[in-house]
């Protein structure tokens, strides 16, 4: 009798499950599930937000005979899609600002501009965001005065594409730091300020010298930044992401999102990294990280930058620039004072990602975890390196040997192609952008898009990891192509591997019966049609936790079972 009580006991959740309702069934579909054991399927069954089974259609529709159902209609379903490094206040706000990006000239710029500041009122800050010298016929960096003329007293500071430089005019610098201040100002730490040849800031600000105008902005008010992130969460759901690594966030930014979680208006799974040392950092790290609050957020790593961005020349090398033989980029911090920073981190039970892009900041990154690892033992593990763009061939084993994810953002090497090899020369473009030999090294990729830097869109990340092509099939054949990647593999880096590098990868990334039923319904089959087709696939339906965030018009509501059944 006893044994009998006990089996009961053991069994009655489980046949509980077995034997629930689903909310819903949907079928008629091509799933790609991204489950090795079962890695296609028709239909899928869901109750409580969460899935209850996957696999053939006539199963599941007999298992859940009385459950709503979703007709597909043959579109193709893929997990909720995963940005693994991205900005969404950053995104929010491009919503808001002046839009920059795809600009050709100043001229253009200033045409932007100008449109743009008809609708803020007097003495209000102008900012904007996307300008890339790269694009324009001279390729060289503009100046204050290119603002001046057309706003004299208006202040205006505009971030580059990269958000690794910023142009301000002379208003902008008067009324924050003035520019008598900043003639004999030396430059920052991890920054610098462009002079003319007389020593004269040129207005053009490179990675930490940017705060010193920016720190000095006053901050938009609450409604604002409510509106920003309204935006931003709009434009996920639309384009099929359930979840985003939030690449650097403060306090007040979390508690924002906390309180959109409260009020229900969070439809997004969200991890956050804290934005390096400070008041953030020291909360967390006294509070302890936060894990999954109410099924939205957590917050359990934090983002350092060794380097600057390769577009304007702050990315760390171990040579010089083959474009500028006098510079070999700018280092946030001094190695040792780095590598202090990562085991700090690692005490406080955090996850380290870390944003390097050159080679030679992508070894001092990978040093510094060898080195917690070898004094702190795994302690927290799968530390990361965000974007890990150029790398020497001796280092791209290290990333498996480490245990260290390589977060990548495929879109980065489609816009950056056009001037890479001027900036690297023909010798470093074999470790610059290789996804494929760090996969075939055993290292594990997260994809993301680092958004706003690059579109929201993670089917563009898609394309351009399986390409290495721009939206026009350019280059023939893919830039260094090499590296391209599979199909399978690139869904990988936007699903389960973007989960596990923040360590839910036994809740979110692949359609498995007890998983949350993230899913996304997509016009195409993306896994076989031509590539050029991908970027004209759109996203029909969004689902987190069972829950449409996002659906076109048309898209059916669940319906009753069938009655001749």
């Amino acid at each position: 009798m006893r044994a009998l009580l006990v089996l009961l006991f053991v069994c009655f959740p489980l046949c509980a499950m077995a034997q629930s309702p689903a909310d819903f069934v949907l079928h008629n579909a091509t799933i790609y599930t991204v489950d090795a054991d079962n890695p296609q399927a028709e239909a899928l069954a869901v109750r409580d937000g969460r899935l209850l089974m996957v696999g053939a259609a006539e199963d599941v529709l007999t298992a859940y005979p009385d459950a709503a159902r979703i007709d597909a209609e043959g579109h193709t379903v893929v997990p909720g899609l995963i940005d693994a490094h991205a900005h969404l206040m950053g995104l929010g706000q491009s919503r808001i600002r002046a839009d920059l990006v795809g600009t050709s000239s100043k001229a253009a710029i200033l045409d932007t501009l100008t449109a743009y500041a008809q609708q803020l009122p007097d003495g209000a800050w102008l900012l904007g965001r996307g300008w890339d010298q790269n694009d324009w016929p001279t390729k060289a960096f503009p100046t204050r005065q290119d603002l001046d003329d057309a706003f004299p007293e208006r202040p205006v500071f505009l971030s580059r594409i990269d958000g690794h430089a910023a142009w301000a005019n002379t208003a902008a610098i008067a009324a924050t730091v003035g520019l008598d201040s900043l003639r004999t100002m030396d430059d920052p730490e991890g920054g610098s300020i462009l002079r003319a040849e007389d020593g004269t800031p040129t207005g053009v600000f490179i990675d930490a010298a940017e705060s010193i105008v920016a720190s000095e902005i006053p901050p938009p008010p609450e409604a604002e930044q409510n509106r920003a992130l309204t935006a931003a969460l709009d434009a996920t759901a639309t384009h099929g992401l359930t979840g985003v690594h939030d690449a650097g966030a403060d306090l007040a930014t979390i508690e924002r999102y906390q309180q959109f979680i409260d009020q229900g208006q969070f439809p997004l799974r969200l991890y956050v990294m804290i934005g390096g040392r400070g008041e953030t950092f020291d909360t967390f790290c006294e509070r302890g990280p936060m894990h999954d609050y109410k099924g939205r957020l957590s917050v359990r790593s934090v983002k350092y930058y060794v380097d600057g961005a390769l577009g304007s020349r702050g990315a760390a090398l171990l040579d010089p620039y083959s474009d500028d033989p006098d510079n070999r980029g700018l280092l946030m911090k001094e190695p040792e004072v780095f590598r202090q920073d990562v085991m700090d981190a690692v005490r406080c039970g955090f996850q380290v990602n870390t944003h390097a892009i050159g080679d030679r900041a992508n070894r001092i990154t990978l040093d510094a975890y060898e080195a917690a690892l070898n004094s702190l033992g795994p302690a927290v593990g799968r530390h990361r390196v965000e974007h890990a763009q150029i790398l020497h061939p001796d280092d791209i084993g290290r990333f498996a040997a480490l245990d260290v994810i390589a977060s990548v953002q495929p879109t980065h090497a489609t816009s950056d192609m056009p001037w890479a090899d001027e900036r690297l020369g023909p010798d470093r473009l074999d470790g610059a952008y290789a996804w494929k030999s760090l996969k075939e090294s055993g290292a594990r990729l997260a994809f993301g898009s680092d958004f706003p830097v690059e579109d929201v869109d993670p089917l563009e990340g898609f394309y351009a990891a399986i390409t290495r092509q721009d939206a026009e099939g350019n280059p023939a054949g893919g830039w260094t192509p090499d590296e391209r990647v599979s199909r399978q593999t690139a869904l990988e880096g936007f699903t389960i591997d973007a989960a596990y590098a923040a360590f839910q990868e036994d809740e979110l990334g692949s359609l498995e019966p007890g998983k949350y039923a993230d899913f996304v319904v997509l016009s195409r089959d993306i896994m076989t049609v031509p590539p050029q087709h991908i970027l004209d696939t759109e996203v029909i339906a969004t689902y987190v936790g069972g829950t449409p965030v996002h659906a076109v018009d048309g898209w059916p509501a669940p319906s009753s079972p069938r009655s001749d059944r």
